[in-house]
């Protein structure tokens, strides 16, 4: 199966399918897929190659409390079957991002996932208190698994840390979060279990895999951050096992994501249990890509006979 264009015309399907709704935490999606954080260019960029307005949801680049100027470069290196990223998550801060670029998100029709991230813990509350104050969040990502900042962000992977910040964010406020987790850790699926019971209404992974890659001729390492997050189809397989795994430990909806390029490889994260799809690193190849998925998801459902999505979230573990 292929992602498919109306014939004649090489355009994508523009009305809804109704038979790809889903609820994830409480919200109502239009369908599963998303961009996965830092993939998804601010501003009208889309609007030339694809109506973001069609999406499930909406994820933005992570953002911090104050403006941080990310890594030094090079800050990209592509791989076989994949990227390593080292951008540092650079950010103007939350005060910019709520006043000038939010309100462009929310002019898109469709829930918007925040991601958040802090220094320590008060920091993360803090951010979280100021999105939900704007009214315009439908839900929380606390990223805490980002693994190419200079000095990373470990909350993710050590339990108690994990559940310090996700307490602690619950308490701050009432807005749905999704913890987003680490692959780096020895048991993803325990890791999904305590997020859960420290009051995540959702779980979202895999973040990237740390890597490197090195200059031959400079016989140093390419990146100026010495290391980065390894992303696509290399770490898709990866990907699909941790979602089977957090899936089978948990019962609240996860957000899969790791190496998404076709309907394809969507479905399978999906199957292994899967409620939302993030697409990542294969924005940056084909900027039409999520749209063409959603497309094959409805290919998909027809030639499976399929009334919803919704009924084979997980199936492959029945």
């Amino acid at each position: 199966m292929t992602d498919r264009e109306h014939p004649n015309t090489g355009e994508s399907r523009s009305t809804p399918d109704p038979r790809l709704r889903v609820r994830l935490a409480g919200i109502t999606l239009p369908n599963p897929v998303m961009p996965a954080s830092g993939t998804f260019e601010y501003g009208d960029i889309h609007r030339d190659i694809m109506d973001p307005g069609r999406l499930g949801a909406i994820v933005n680049k992570t953002i911090f409390l104050e403006e941080r100027p990310g890594n030094p470069p090079p800050r990209l290196a592509e791989t076989p079957c994949g990227m390593l990223n080292a951008i540092g998550i650079p950010s103007k801060g939350t005060d910019e991002f709520i006043t000038h670029i939010l309100p462009g998100l929310a002019q898109y029709g469709v829930p918007l996932i925040i991601s958040i991230a802090g220094n320590s813990v008060e920091e993360f509350c803090e951010v979280a208190r100021r999105i939900e104050e704007t009214g315009r969040a439908d839900m929380l990502e606390v990223n805490l698994s980002c693994p190419n900042l200079s000095r990373g962000i470990e909350w993710a992977q050590d339990e108690k840390q994990l559940v310090h910040v996700v307490s602690a964010v619950r308490k701050a406020v009432k807005l749905p979060l999704a913890a987003k987790l680490s692959p780096a850790v020895a048991d993803i699926g325990l890791m999904g279990k305590r997020a859960e019971e420290a009051g995540a209404d959702a779980v979202s992974l895999v973040n990237t895999f740390k890597g490197m890659v090195i200059d031959l001729d400079r016989k140093k390492p390419t990146l100026g951050n010495l290391t980065g997050g390894l992303s696509g189809p290399a770490i898709h397989p990866l990907a699909v096992w941790a979602v089977y795994s957090v899936y089978e430990n948990v019962s609240i909806p996860v957000i899969g994501m790791g190496g998404v390029n076709s309907t394809e490889t969507a479905l399978e994260l999906i199957l292994a249990g899967a409620a939302g799809v993030g697409v990542g690193m294969y924005n940056f190849v084909n900027p039409r890509i999520m749209v063409r998925i959603i497309d094959g998801l409805s290919d998909y459902l027809d030639k499976q006979n399929i009334g919803s999505i919704e009924e084979i979230v997980g199936a492959a573990h029945r």
